[in-house]
């Protein structure tokens, strides 16, 4: 029994350090494994974080990216505006310049109606005076062939 108790007591001493070396060891993957959880925890958090600024900073781009699109579309679209406001405008005076002379042409055509329609009516006057004075020199012939006859008859009833 004497040989026992030292005997059992350093076993128990080497128990107690195995012991106490196997809670430092379990004390430290635990905390190893909270410093793991912590760490994980923080890489999600700073992983949203970051998708979530990646996020914005796409929007933002994108955002950027439509507004230089419909500033370029907008000077495009100005400038076809101007081409087509000064070919519309050629087309107008090249118009207007047709109508001008389609106006020109048909005053002429007007006069030229006119001074014919004078000359028409000139010699129709002309026409009706030569008719005229010829039924005048009928009717003198016819005046004096009848005088000549009334005389004849008078001369043959006397």
């Amino acid at each position: 029994p004497a040989m026992e108790g030292p005997h059992s007591t350093a076993p128990s001493a080497a128990e107690t350090e195995l012991l106490l070396l196997q809670k430092q060891a379990l004390a430290e993957e635990e905390a190893a494994k909270a410093k793991q959880e912590l760490l994980a925890h923080f890489l999600q958090v700073k992983l949203s974080r970051e998708e979530q600024s990646s996020m914005w900073g796409l929007h933002k781009v994108r955002t950027l990216w439509r507004l230089a699109q419909r500033k370029t579309k907008d000077q495009e679209l100005r400038q076809d505006i101007e081409i087509l406001s000064q070919t519309f405008s050629r087309i107008m005076d090249c118009k207007d310049g047709v109508i001008e002379a389609l106006v020109r042409e048909l005053e002429e055509a007007e006069e030229q109606q006119n001074r014919a329609l004078r000359s028409h009516l000139h010699l129709t006057d002309q026409l009706l005076q030569l008719q005229r004075c010829r039924l005048g020199y009928l009717e003198e012939g016819f005046n004096a062939q009848v005088g000549a006859l009334k005389a004849e008859f008078e001369a043959e009833r006397y």
